[in-house]
């Protein structure tokens, strides 16, 4: 693990069974994320994602990058950009620092109409073995 290292990108389609998906194994039964036309109702052009859907996949990003030891410490992020269906996500991360086994990675997800999710990431990967 060293400072300035860059992860692959990591390319994700975001289809309407993801958004939902995520939403109920997430116990987020709001609307806007199941129902197209009551999102419309509430200003938005469909569903979209919400953010422990979100969460989970910037996880996950890291997590499949510093391999099946690697433990997630602090996730930090913030929305931007909602993600729709029909989209793909693109999530991008730097190795900002390295202390030891713990390595701290800034985290951007883009899609089509911008930045969907912001934020940093500390995972400690035992001897640091990966990266």
């Amino acid at each position: 693990m060293r400072a300035g290292t860059q992860l692959p990108p990591l390319e994700i389609e975001i289809t309407r069974t993801l958004i939902v998906a995520g939403a109920i194994a997430s116990r987020d039964y709001q609307d806007v994320h199941h129902d197209a036309e009551l999102a419309r109702q509430k200003g938005s052009p469909d569903i979209f994602m919400n953010i422990l859907t979100t969460n989970g996949l910037v996880g996950r990003y890291v997590t499949d990058h510093f391999g099946p030891a690697a433990v997630l410490r602090r996730v930090a992020i913030r929305l931007g950009a909602p993600n729709h269906p029909g989209d793909t996500m693109v999530l991008t991360g730097t190795v900002e620092e390295v202390d030891g086994d713990t390595a701290t990675v800034r985290v951007v997800g883009a899609n089509g109409i911008g930045r969907h999710v912001t934020g940093t990431v500390t995972v400690t990967v035992p001897n640091g073995d990966a990266g």
